[in-house]
C-alpha cells in the first residue's frame, strides 16, 4: 500500500509520462505498462500522467479514464509517488475529475489553470481554489505562461501557498529562477518543482526548488544529476548537466519537437513499440535522428 504523501514529499525527479500509441495512432496499453514498469526501476521519486508531454489534449475522455486506472494499478506498491494532471477548463468538471482521480488512489494531482478564452484573474483564482478545496492530497499548481499565455504574479501564487498547505508549485516560466526566488520570498514554506526539460534544474535547486519534472525517456540522467546535488558534488552535477544542456536546449525549441524526440528515444531504447505522436505533431529530420543516436551513445542509454 502506498504511503500518504504530504506536500513536502513531492520532490526529486518526477518525469511526465509519455503516451505510447500504435503506428496507426491507437493507444498502446502494453507499451504504456512497460514504460511505467521501466520508470519504477530508474530510482525516480515520482511520475506524473497527463502533463503536456503526455499529449493530453489529444486523448478522449474514455482513453483518459482507462489510462488513469492503468497508471494507478501498474505503479501500486512501487516506491514512486503517482500524480495525475487535471487540465479541464471548466471549474465544475475540474473538481469532478480531481475527486475521481483521488478516488482511484493517486498520491497527488497537478493542476493546469484554465486559459481558453482568457478567463479573468479572479476566475482563474477561483478555479485553483475550488480544485484545492476538493481534495486533501498534494496538488501541484502548474505555472506555464509560455504554453498557456496566462501570467500569474509571484504574489498571487504566494497567496495560494499561504491559504493551502497541500499546494505544491510547478514553475516553468522562462527563465524561472528569479520568479521562483521572488515567490519563495513571499512564501518560504512552499514546495517548488520545475519542468522545462530540466534546463534550469541546478539553478532552481540552488534557488530553493525541491525537484525537477522533465520528460521520461532519459530519466536516469536527471536522477544522476539530482544525486550529485544531494551529496554536495556540485562540480559533478554541473558537468553532467552541461553535457545534457545542448541537447535539451535544441529540443525545447518547441513542445511538439521534444515530445517527438522523447518518444523516438523511448522506441530506440525498446521501451515502447512505436514513436507515433498524434497529429498535429512534429516531423524529425535526418539530422534529428542522427543527433538522437549520438545522444543515446553519449549517455549509454
Amino acid at each position: 500500500m502506498n504511503k500518504h504523501y504530504a506536500a513536502l514529499d513531492i520532490c526529486g525527479v518526477n518525469p511526465i509520462v509519455a503516451m505510447p500509441f500504435t503506428s496507426s495512432g491507437e493507444l498502446d496499453e502494453g507499451s504504456f505498462v512497460r514504460l511505467l514498469e521501466h520508470l519504477a526501476t530508474t530510482q525516480v521519486q515520482g511520475a506524473t500522467l497527463f502533463g503536456i508531454a503526455s499529449e493530453f489534449p489529444k486523448l478522449d475522455d474514455r482513453e483518459r479514464d482507462r489510462l488513469a486506472q492503468l497508471f494507478v494499478s501498474t505503479l501500486a506498491g512501487s516506491p514512486l509517488y503517482r500524480a495525475m494532471s487535471v487540465t479541464d477548463h471548466s471549474t465544475e468538471v475540474a473538481v469532478k475529475r480531481a475527486r475521481f482521480y483521488a478516488s482511484l488512489g493517486v498520491d497527488a494531482l497537478m493542476l493546469l489553470p484554465p486559459f481558453f478564452l482568457q478567463p479573468s484573474p479572479q476566475a482563474i483564482q477561483e478555479h485553483i481554489f475550488a480544485v484545492l478545496e476538493a481534495v486533501d492530497i498534494p496538488v501541484m499548481v502548474q505555472y506555464a505562461p509560455g504554453e498557456t499565455g496566462l501570467s500569474i504574479s509571484p504574489e498571487q501564487l504566494a497567496a495560494v501557498a499561504t491559504r493551502y498547505p497541500h499546494a505544491v508549485f510547478k514553475i516553468e516560466c522562462n527563465p524561472p529562477v528569479e520568479y521562483t526566488r521572488e515567490f519563495l520570498a513571499h512564501a518560504p514554506q512552499a514546495c517548488v518543482l520545475n519542468g522545462y526539460a530540466g534546463l534550469y534544474m541546478l539553478q532552481m535547486l540552488a534557488a530553493g526548488g525541491k525537484g525537477v519534472m522533465p520528460g521520461c525517456s532519459f530519466s536516469e540522467i536527471y536522477v544522476r544529476i539530482y544525486r550529485h546535488w544531494q551529496r554536495g558534488e556540485q562540480a559533478l552535477a554541473e558537468a553532467l548537466h552541461l553535457t545534457l544542456l545542448p541537447y535539451i536546449q535544441r529540443w525545447m525549441g518547441h513542445c511538439e519537437y521534444i515530445i517527438q524526440v522523447e518518444k523516438t528515444i523511448l522506441q530506440r531504447r525498446n521501451i515502447i513499440a512505436s514513436d507515433y505522436c498524434r497529429h498535429p505533431g512534429w516531423a524529425l529530420t535526418a539530422e534529428d535522428n542522427k543527433l538522437i543516436d549520438t545522444f543515446i551513445a553519449d549517455f549509454q542509454l
